[in-house]
């Protein structure tokens, strides 16, 4: 599971949610140096977030290989928030973003217990198998996938900062995932 390299929204620290922005040199260079990590690996599937920084990341990790879209993998909808600048965020995010499991997503922002929801019936659907397969989705998201995956965490995965190109493993064996680990 990967999260796409940077993007110009990115590097202008702007809350991107699921504004369709493409890599930037520097993400393109994090995905090159993500595939040189992961070479070796004999991908069986690629799934990809819809939004195309998602879809270049996997592009150049995988190769030849087509990515298999999902909308179940796409960044958290930010609603009205989407496009804010994270340095002066309005209070209610900055609230949500300070305690993301005892204070509750503002208005017309996405539910957290929804994207772990979506992602996990991700996982269910598409990745109950032994087989390679690599993930390009988005920080939230990503972190969605880890809470599915480790329900015990009490919710720590969302205050992680989890960076461009960041890449977890978990493995799917005897009927269950493994907890997932950081790949550096």
């Amino acid at each position: 599971m990967i999260r796409h390299g940077q993007t110009e929204l990115n590097s202008r620290q702007v809350l991107q949610g699921r504004s369709d922005f493409p890599l930037n040199e520097t993400g393109i260079a994090q995905a090159e140096d993500a595939a040189v990590r992961l070479r070796g690996i004999p991908f069986s599937a690629v799934y990809s977030s819809p939004l195309v920084r998602a879809l270049q990341t996997a592009g150049i990790i995988a190769p030849g290989m087509e990515a298999l879209v999902d909308d179940r993998l796409i960044e958290m909808d930010y609603g009205p928030y989407e496009g804010a600048d994270l340095t002066r965020l309005p209070p209610e995010v900055i609230t949500f973003f300070s305690d993301f499991v005892r204070n509750p997503a503002p208005a017309g922002m996405e539910a957290l217990e929804s994207v772990v929801r979506r992602a996990g019936a991700f996982l269910e659907d598409r990745c109950r198998t032994e087989e390679n397969i690599l993930i390009s989705t988005h920080a939230i998201a990503l972190k969605g996938l880890l809470e599915y995956l480790t329900p015990d965490s009490g919710g720590a995965w969302w205050s992680r900062y989890i960076g461009n190109c960041a890449v977890y493993r978990t493995e799917y064996c005897d009927g269950h995932f493994t907890v997932p680990t950081e790949l550096k």
